[in-house]
């Protein structure tokens, strides 16, 4: 069994959204590579290094296996289903849509828009220098949601919903190393340059470009050598 030391246990605050808990705990210890692709759960095992019941962790593999992160079977048990391919697959398909709201978002920004994503630009930076990862890691969040709201393309974003979770975990793994938040900054206000010169063109190469390296960043200190090998070019 892999080592969840990462995975803290639940405190009495977080009671009342002990599944949410329990759910997120688990799914990020998979995204971040706690756990080998094709690895038996013990749903039991679980339980007592979280500090809770069955219960919780029963209804958290339910939810992980209807986002594709775990498998079942019958009289088997439950397995995880996370591999370089299948992570890089997910983001391919976020640098797909998020290049094309981006290329949008170009066209339909305007002097307050722009305004407010410098300052959000300027946040990053602070909080970059400063190492402060969870600020940066919703500024991040805070900075793509802006550009799907500039978009207005609403039926996009809710295809997006589906690998949040993914989306989270690895800015959570990511940012977690210093040359890596400095990258993301570069790339984030060169976006965020494309979009104020209204130039839709390279805001969608560069949200392309930003997406899939990031996600092979990721891939390679999730699964190693296993990283190798995927055939795209950002």
């Amino acid at each position: 069994m892999s080592d969840l030391l990462a995975i803290e246990p639940v405190s009495p605050h977080l009671l009342r959204s002990l599944r949410e808990h329990v759910h997120e705990r688990l799914r990020r210890a998979i995204v971040a590579g706690n756990f080998r692709n094709g690895e038996r759960l013990n749903e039991r095992h679980l339980a007592d290094l979280l500090g809770v019941s069955t219960t919780p962790v029963k209804d958290a593999i339910r939810k992980l296996e209807s986002e594709g992160l775990v498998r079942t079977e019958a009289r088997r048990g439950v397995f995880v289903e996370f591999s370089a391919r299948q992570a890089l697959e997910m983001a391919l398909g976020r640098a797909a849509l998020e290049s094309v709201m981006a290329h949008i978002a170009a066209n339909r920004i305007g002097d307050a828009e722009i305004a407010e994503m410098a300052r959000l630009i300027d946040e990053m930076a602070h909080a970059t220098e400063h190492s402060a990862l969870e600020d940066l890691v919703n500024l991040n969040e805070a900075y793509h949601g802006m550009i799907h709201r500039i978009s207005g393309c609403a039926y996009l974003e809710r295809r997006l919903d589906g690998q949040r979770m993914y989306d989270h975990a690895q800015r959570i793994a990511l940012l977690g190393e210093p040359a890596e938040r400095r990258q993301g900054y570069v790339e984030h206000k060169g976006i965020f340059e494309a979009l104020a010169a209204h130039d839709p063109a390279l805001a969608e190469q560069r949200m392309r470009s930003h997406i899939v390296r990031s996600a092979k960043s990721h891939v390679r200190q999730v699964f190693g050598a296993d990283a190798e090998g995927l055939a795209y070019d950002e």
